[in-house]
């Protein structure tokens, strides 16, 4: 059977034209007319004044860190539930991770234990560099609480929404809240450039000066000429292309990515209503998460035995794909050594959480194929 993927590019029609511009004026090389649309484009969709199109969203966060200040032996805080691209560029410049766990509203970076940290780094003469929040799965972390939190302390946030594009809170777009936004339009996105990513803030001199580290840190010179170590992490104007297209149909993209979400929620309720117990994340008063995708929560306790495992492996047998939700960094190999501040959220998310099918172009006919196989799941289950 063909396979039915996590999250696969959804073309709208118009990205060809823009990258056909591309090749019929000889705009290949790097930066172009593309590249300046697309983010005029991104900052009129953030209310935000300045973006920069970059390779990808973990060049954009290396970058934040960079213009921040961040330095060999730093402390940056980061939320431990993520994946690896928010934490990763932190030991790029030489800092030194510290994670924070999650609360169960919104699955993100807990403030109540973000202040517990940093109490104990203020006490000892120790506060953190730089904070950063995510947006996980597109659901808008409790940023203005982290922001006002790290106000007092005198920290900058960054606000990590790789995930998140379209996704809002009270109306105000994600991506635009932190001193720099960091956004990722890899593949599976919810709208993609085959790879890249932006950084977004309200300050034009960063903004200039991320371009600036993003082509080599090349000096004004007639010749090539550098008194900064810089980075070949510009966007091309023939990706840029494709992510014109793309924006055009973010609304389209986010509608469809809801709606997923919703018949989700209509299928498990008759197994919820029979005994099960398939929990799902839920929007707080006044956010509005683009859905990028569905995940769901299977407690075996609650739900006969049956394990998010069962089912991902039941899943894959049909060559249907699914994946567990992200595995905290704190429990990663690489950052097993670091300091964390946890609560236990982030690891029963991982153990229980699995990301459905949720694909803007799913079909009723790759719904059918994905309930029937779970159909057959909870038949067995239920009478166990």
């Amino acid at each position: 059977m063909k396979k039915i993927w996590l999250s696969s590019p959804h073309m709208g029609g118009n990205e060809i034209s823009y990258v056909q511009q591309a090749f019929e004026t000889n705009w290949i090389a790097p930066l172009g007319p593309n590249v300046d649309a697309f983010e005029q484009l991104l900052q009129n969709i953030v209310s935000i004044k300045h973006a920069a199109a970059l390779s990808s969203g973990t060049a954009a966060m290396h970058l934040a860190l960079e213009l921040l200040g961040v330095k060999y032996g730093d402390h940056v805080f980061c939320q431990s539930f993520t994946f690896a691209a928010s934490a990763n560029p932190i030991v790029y410049q030489g800092a030194i991770p510290v994670f924070i766990d999650s609360e169960f509203d919104t699955w993100n970076m807990d403030p109540n234990l973000l202040i517990s940290a940093l109490e104990e780094a203020k006490s000892i003469g120790n506060l953190p560099k730089v904070i950063i929040a995510v947006d996980l799965y597109g659901m808008p972390a409790k940023i203005l609480e982290i922001i006002g939190i790290a106000n007092e302390y005198g920290i900058p946030v960054i606000e990590d929404a790789a995930e998140a594009l379209g996704s809002k809170i009270d109306n105000n777009p994600c991506g635009g809240f932190g001193d720099f936004g960091v956004l990722s339009f890899n593949g599976n996105k919810i709208i993609t450039t085959s790879g890249g990513g932006a950084l977004l803030s309200q300050n034009a001199e960063m903004i200039e000066k991320a371009r600036f580290l993003a082509t080599q840190a090349r000096d004004s010179a007639p010749h090539y000429q550098h008194s900064h170590i810089g980075y070949n992490y510009r966007m091309s104007n023939v990706l840029a292309g494709i992510g014109r297209g793309q924006l055009e149909f973010l609304n389209d993209r986010v509608n469809a990515r809801r709606a997923n979400f919703e018949k989700y929620v209509h299928y498990f309720s008759k197994w919820n209503s029979s005994g099960f117990s398939i929990q799902f994340q839920d929007e707080p008063q006044g956010y509005y998460s683009n859905r990028w995708l569905t995940c769901i929560l299977v407690d075996p306790i609650s739900n006969n035995g049956l394990t998010r495992e069962v089912i991902r492996l039941s899943l894959e047998k049909d060559n249907i794909e699914s994946r567990p939700l992200w595995k905290p960094m704190h429990q990663q190999p690489i950052f097993a050594e670091s300091k964390a501040y946890l609560n236990g959220v982030s690891d029963k998310l991982f153990e229980e959480g699995l990301c459905m099918p949720s694909g803007s172009n799913l079909t009723d006919q790759e719904f059918d194929r994905i309930f029937e196989c779970l159909d057959h799941i909870f038949a067995i289950y239920q009478n166990k």
